[in-house]
């Protein structure tokens, strides 16, 4: 649990950028930081990050919104130095639409309800009424500006904490239009390095002829490298091949030797 800032150089009064509110009903159940991993030096950047305009605009103060809009900003820093860290030999565009699913709505949206923050949310009485809490806008927006305060109350490295393990979760669950480009990338990669072309070759099928199911390994130079099963030859190969980036991504694939 982190009680302080982490970057070096913040000026104390950072927080009061985001213009905590003027009236607190309740600051945000301890629970929450406990869910969250970290004890706020300033609790009142937290309310502010479950604070909905309606709720604002009845009891005063600040709502979310700005620290949703620089939640957005570390979300996508932390998310890209991670992709770059991990996929070193994946291409920009390949990052980019990864970058791209993995802050989505949707994915975000599951980290919110993971941090049960819809029971956190402060809203009007008309925004209550209408099912606010369970509004994936809502709880995407707030979970930005939660973001947000963890960044302002202990600096980034306390944002990546939260948000490491929960990119890693949401990348390995990553759905099959993932690695629909997998077997041009992979064809790139190893055409770039001046290797010769993978081979894909149909290992098995089983299952009755209206549920095949597809079991291809990917080649190079006669040597293993990917595996991958589906309903179709195509999907088993993809998969093949997003096995053999993610292995080479890994380094255990054509690492560099020891001499250069």
């Amino acid at each position: 649990m982190t009680t302080s800032r982490d970057m070096a150089g913040e000026p104390e009064s950072a927080p009061d950028r985001l213009a905590a509110p003027d009236r607190l009903a309740e600051l945000p159940t301890p629970s929450l930081e406990d869910r969250l991993g970290h004890r706020f030096v300033r609790p009142e950047l937290l309310a502010v990050a479950v604070t909905h305009r309606s709720a604002s605009h009845e009891i005063g103060g600040a709502n979310y919104e700005r620290l949703e809009f620089l939640g957005d900003a570390v979300l996508g820093l932390v998310t890209a130095d991670w992709l770059c860290e991990h996929l070193p030999d994946v291409a920009e565009g390949t990052l980019a639409r990864l970058k791209s699913y993995l802050v989505s709505a949707r994915a975000l949206a599951k980290l919110a309800v993971d941090l049960d923050l819809g029971s956190e949310l402060r809203l009007g009485a008309g925004e209550e009424r209408s099912g606010g809490r369970v509004k994936r806008s809502l709880l995407v927006d707030s979970m930005e500006a939660v973001i947000g305060s963890l960044y302002v109350d202990g600096g980034l490295e306390v944002a990546r904490r939260l948000l490491l393990p929960w990119l890693e979760r949401t990348f390995e669950a990553r759905p099959l239009w993932q690695d629909q480009d997998a077997k041009t990338e992979l064809q790139e990669l190893l055409q770039g390095r001046g290797l010769g072309l993978p081979d894909y070759r149909v290992a098995a099928v089983s299952g009755p002829e209206h549920r095949r199911l597809f079991e291809v390994v990917c080649e190079l130079e006669g040597e293993v490298v990917g595996e991958g099963s589906g309903a179709s030859k195509k999907h088993a190969q993809q998969r093949a091949a997003r096995e053999a980036l993610d292995r080479i991504a890994a380094q255990e694939l054509l690492a560099p030797s020891e001499g250069g």
